[in-house]
């Protein structure tokens, strides 16, 4: 589970590098959820070139994040903004906890 969630993290931030054959499989691999057989078929391509794809797919993704951290990064951010929440929600002033939420809402969109 931790490993698909983190391709389905890397594709989030650098799925437009891929080609666009690559990232429609990983698509439908990580996020659609569906077997090499079910992508195999309808594309008119083995199961083992599927898998080769999603693999050499992998292998770019983790290059990319290895040499430039966005997903780890996005990650950390989103924790941030969990804890900004955490300790907002602890405030007496209700019009104070309105506007830091508006602005973690803000924050969250542009992540």
């Amino acid at each position: 589970m931790a490993k698909k969630l983190e391709f389905v993290m890397l594709l989030d931030c650098y799925g437009e590098l891929l080609t666009e054959h690559q990232k429609n499989i990983m698509e439908l691999y990580y996020c659609e959820d569906l077997s090499l057989a079910e992508i195999s078929e309808p594309l008119g391509i083995t199961r083992q070139a599927v898998q080769n794809m999603l693999r050499r797919a992998e292998k770019i993704l983790l290059n990319y994040e290895e040499k430039l951290g966005f997903a780890e990064r996005l990650e950390k951010m989103r924790c941030c903004f969990g804890n900004i929440r955490g300790a907002a929600a602890e405030l007496n002033d209700n019009s104070l906890k309105l506007r830091i939420e508006n602005e973690i809402a803000k924050g969250l969109e542009l992540l």
